[in-house]
């Protein structure tokens, strides 16, 4: 059975380039635009979900805060967390991985690499 990726990203290029590449790879991907929509799916019993790819910066629930959020959830606090950002700051990075995150990956993408990270943590 094909495993179970979200991915939380704004609709656009970096989305279609995310759907792409997952489903080229085998994985069945599932889209939300924003945290809050992403959290939505992640509660609804019908929806399960192997590893999550989050933007760090989300126009409503910051990708911090999802993170908290999740791993405070029994169902998907053990889910691996593949963090997006548009920069290598340390902080930044720091607070995901406190939080829960698995990983950090920055923009612009390489496929190959995050293809390769979610086969990993998915493993």
């Amino acid at each position: 059975m094909n495993k179970t990726v979200l991915t939380i990203e704004e609709p656009g290029d970096i989305s279609r380039m995310l759907f792409d590449a997952l489903t080229d790879a085998g994985f069945h991907v599932v889209h939300a635009c924003d945290s809050e929509r992403g959290l939505n799916l992640l509660q609804a019993d019908a929806t399960a979900v192997d590893v999550i790819i989050t933007d760090i910066d989300q126009p409503r629930l910051g990708g911090v805060e999802f993170i908290e959020t999740v791993r405070r959830n029994g169902r998907h606090a053990q889910t691996p967390i593949l963090v997006l950002a548009d920069d290598h700051d340390a902080l930044r990075k720091a607070n995901a991985r406190r939080a829960g995150a698995s990983g950090w990956m920055v923009k612009p993408l390489n496929l190959v690499k995050l293809v390769d990270a979610v086969r990993r943590v998915a493993a």
